[in-house]
């Protein structure tokens, strides 16, 4: 306040003027001091908006970076564009439908038309609220395979091998499910399991058992093959993301500060990231860090940012006028994820949750989890799930299954059927390989994404496979007291032909989108950030998302990208990473002569 006081009366001529502070002689009067202040406001928010590090996004990765970056006494600022996770729809777990379709939360991207759909647009939600996706996900947790990391260490991400990753994965869980020497049970993340109370739960376990395959008590444990319960990260009847987790816990520390506002590119000077250039109430700001900034704004918009730094594949930065600070082909290349159908069925019994698919029953639902914290709006109602493999030589499982006791979709809308129930299913590695480029320089233009779905034929080849395997398992004995009929694709559908019509048409994506800038060793053209996920050409930048995975996990990505905030902040830190855990996985011995 002193200080502002002074600046007026040198304005005003009320005290001497000096080189530093020369007083302009156009301003006069009230306009003149109104416009000053707030040129001093705006000089001054500069200089004290600073840290240690600074942290491009509250999301997965970046609320647990910025949880253990604030342990070890760093200063440390988070800039988020979105706002508070507060409210029933984010933190009520039977509400997932909704918050990755309100326009308030999530940033309303979607792919260029895919050609090899149909010329479909598909939406991919992202998170645009603190938590970042893992406010408004489906609340799966899914660890990916081993064989996921050891993979990457074999494509140039040293030191990130099952082994590696393990301990990382113990630190950040806590686990409800018992004692495990592979899970962890005092971390910031808590993990559950529904209750199963509807019968439709158990007997799809007990029909993949039927058709032959294992049952696992714990898919994030020894082993993943099998059918078994579902894990979520859904703790006391809420939603447990990140900011949970992770960002409140940190802020209340003190030196953990959020700041609301749109990045527009990493200031860099000298070949080095010294700051954040952000626009927020109206202006623009540079945040200046300390010792390194940090991007971790998701897959879609973390390589975005990147190129509108001037990291990138120099054309295209030269297509929009952006000076090239390092040519990194790589930036943007490598898009993948993970596309699924649902397979659904109408059901003989009313069982189903579509009962309550009104204004009454869903009234019902919240009141109860409103008051209570418990029923059915406790739940994310994924409480049982599936891996296998799809044919004889595939080493570890290709194919998921989310199953759900009601037919409906991720927007909301009810099969016509009535009462129905479906299961979520696509295989795990695609070999197609997508871009995110920019659309313009403007840094609010959402960037161009071409997922370049089903471009192989492999993939059309493996999600036959999806379909006809996942009728095996739903015409078992178990099954055969709730199943009515096919709804979709239908018994129509049974030729390679007539199966290859029903995905072009109804093919979604899990919304999983990874690997856009990926993690390998320096001498790899196509790698963005090496193992210790700095930015390859720049110093002080580093990027910690699921951009940096070399090819993407088995399942659902949430629970591998905040593994990878954990293990970042070590390297951040400079810290000796925890020790590797040599903990095999648990593998079909006969893999290679039968496919189960």
């Amino acid at each position: 306040m002193w200080e502002w006081a002074r600046w007026t009366r040198r304005i005003r001529g009320k005290a001497p003027r000096s080189a530093a502070h020369p007083a302009t002689p156009s301003l006069r009067g009230a306009a003149g001091v109104a416009l000053e202040k707030a040129n001093w406001k705006a000089q001054n928010r500069k200089t004290m908006m600073q840290a240690d590090y600074v942290i491009i996004g509250a999301g997965s990765a970046g609320c647990a970076m910025a949880y253990r970056l604030g342990e070890a006494g760093a200063s440390v600022i988070v800039v988020e564009f979105g706002g508070t996770d507060a409210g029933p729809f984010i933190q009520m777990p039977a509400a997932l439908s909704y918050p990755m379709n309100m326009s308030m939360y999530e940033w309303g991207m979607k792919s260029e038309p895919e050609p090899n759909l149909g010329g479909r647009e598909l939406v991919t939600p992202r998170g645009k609220v603190i938590g970042g996706s893992s406010s408004i996900n489906g609340m799966v947790y899914v660890r990916g395979h081993a064989r996921d990391y050891d993979h990457w260490a074999e494509a140039g991400a040293d030191g990130w091998a099952y082994a590696d990753v393990l301990p990382y994965f113990r630190r950040m869980e806590h686990w409800h499910g018992g004692v495990s020497e592979y899970r962890g049970t005092d971390g910031p993340l808590h993990i559950s399991r529904g209750p199963r109370d509807n019968p439709l739960f158990n007997a799809f376990i007990k029909a993949g058992k039927q058709a032959g395959y294992p049952v696992t008590p714990d898919y994030n444990g020894a082993s993943q093959e099998g059918f078994g319960p579902m894990e979520a990260t859904i703790y006391k009847g809420k939603r447990w993301s990140a900011a949970s987790a992770y960002l409140k816990p940190a802020m209340k520390r003190g030196n953990v500060t959020l700041v609301r506002g749109l990045a527009q590119k990493v200031v860099i000077e000298g070949g080095r990231a010294v700051g954040v250039k952000i626009a927020r109430r109206g202006g623009v700001e540079v945040i200046s860090a300390g010792k390194e900034v940090i991007l971790a704004a998701s897959s879609l918009n973390s390589p975005k940012l990147l190129m509108l730094s001037g990291i990138g594949p120099a054309a295209h930065l030269a297509e929009h006028g952006i000076k090239v600070v390092a040519d990194r082909p790589g930036v943007g290349s490598n898009l993948q994820d993970h596309l699924e159908v649902y397979m659904q069925f109408a059901s003989l019994q009313p069982i189903t949750l579509y009962k309550y698919w009104n204004l009454f029953g869903k009234a019902l639902i919240g009141a109860q989890w409103l008051f209570t914290g418990k029923g059915l709006g406790a739940s994310n109602q994924f409480e049982a799930c599936g891996f296998i493999r799809s044919k004889k030589g595939v080493e570890y499982p290709d194919i998921q299954y989310h199953f759900l006791p009601i037919a409906v979709r991720y927007d909301g809308k009810v099969s016509a059927e009535g009462h129905g129930f479906q299961v979520h299913t696509g295989p795990m590695r695609s070999p197609s390989r997508g871009t995110v480029r920019l659309r313009s320089s403007d840094p609010a233009a959402h960037p161009v994404i071409r997922f370049n779905y089903m471009a192989e034929p492999q993939d059309w080849e493996d999600f036959r496979a999806c379909i006809r395997l996942t009728r095996e398992v739903f015409g078992q004995a178990a099954m055969k007291p709730y199943v009515k009929h096919e709804i979709q694709p239908g018994v129509g559908a049974q030729s390679d032909a007539e199966i290859d019509a029903f995905i072009r048409e109804h093919a979604e994506s899990a919304y999983h989108p990874c690997g856009t800038a990926k993690m390998g060793r320096r001498d790899d053209p196509m790698a963005v950030v090496d193992s210790e996920c700095r930015v390859i050409g720049v110093e002080g930048l580093r990027l910690a998302d699921s951009s940096i995975f070399p090819r993407i996990t088995n399942g659902n990505i949430n629970g591998p990208s905040i593994m990878v905030g954990e293990k970042a902040a070590d390297h951040i830190l400079g810290r000796t990473p925890l020790a590797p855990m040599n903990l095999a996985p648990v593998m079909a011995e006969n893999w290679r002569e039968a496919q189960r």
